[in-house]
């Protein structure tokens, strides 16, 4: 049976790093630790900016999900905005934003975005280390 940690917070960027921390908690919880939390805490991150910045839904809640099952961990984000669809954008270098979800791209082992009946949902899955593959090289 999965674990799951689930916590919302107000549309406003001053909660993003409450969001950061409740993402650590529940990995500390779960006795996930190394270089993957520093990737799922800075993709929560990103994400959560994402749904602050970008959802013009007035007074909504940003919900965010995180779901342990076996050797894969869940990321999953979602704001009421359900037609405001993210898309990655090529920042140029003098441009300040517009790279989170290039970073979502490298750092997670997947990532989509799906429309729910009344909300939209951005996701990202890591696989765990130690997950069966990790120690085969490519081509073998």
């Amino acid at each position: 049976m999965p674990a799951t940690e689930t916590f919302r917070i107000p549309r406003h960027r001053r909660h993003v790093p409450t969001a950061r921390h409740h993402v650590l908690k529940a990995l500390a919880d779960w006795g996930v630790s190394g270089e993957l939390v520093d990737c799922v805490v800075l993709l929560a991150n990103e994400l959560v900016t994402n749904a602050v910045t970008h959802c013009r839904v007035t007074h909504a809640q940003v919900k965010v999900t995180l779901t342990l099952e076996g050797r894969d961990l869940l990321l999953e984000v979602s704001d009421p905005d359900r037609d405001r669809l993210p898309l990655p954008h090529h920042s140029t270098p003098d441009e300040e934003g517009g790279r989170g979800l290039a970073l979502v791209e490298a750092l997670a082992d997947e990532w989509g975005h799906r429309q729910d009946p009344f909300t939209k949902c951005v996701w990202a899955r890591f696989r765990l280390p130690g997950s069966e593959g990790d120690d085969v090289p490519p081509g073998a």
